[in-house]
This record gives structure tokens, sequence and C-alpha cells, in this order.
């Protein structure tokens, strides 16, 4: 199993455990441990990176103005 799809995998299994409404992060990690049999550490790679993923859209959709991509229009 290749580094994303095992990464798809474990966000899949992560999103499936908070879905059915457990909250404790531990828990989650061991569920998922124990589910699919990846090693600890990757598990909790893999849940910092659907973090950061979920933070950056979140604040996508709590911007009230549009990022401009260029500074030109500050000058």
């Amino acid at each position: 199993m290749n580094r994303t799809n095992q990464s798809t995998i474990i966000k899949e299994a992560i999103n499936s455990y908070l879905d059915k409404g457990v909250t404790d992060k531990q828990d989650i990690y061991t569920k998922v441990v124990d589910e699919l049999g990846v090693p600890r550490p990757t598990v909790r790679r893999v849940a910092r990176d659907l973090r950061t993923e979920l933070l950056q859209k979140i604040q996508i959709l709590q911007s009230d103005m549009p990022k401009t991509t260029t500074s030109e229009e500050d000058e």
C-alpha cells in the first residue's frame, strides 16, 4: 500500500469514527490502529495532516474578503 493510498484510508477511518460520535482523540487513534494494523505514529501523522487540511478549509470559509494573489493592490 503506497503512502497516499494509506493516508486516504486512514483519513476515512478517522472520519468514520468522528461521524460515529467518538470524541476522544486517543480512542480514535487506538481504534484506527487496531482496525487497519498501521503504526500509531502513522495514524498521528495522518491525523495532523487532516487537521491542517480542515483548518485551511475553515479559514477559506470564514474569510470575509477574497485573498489577492499579489500585493500590487496594496501599493
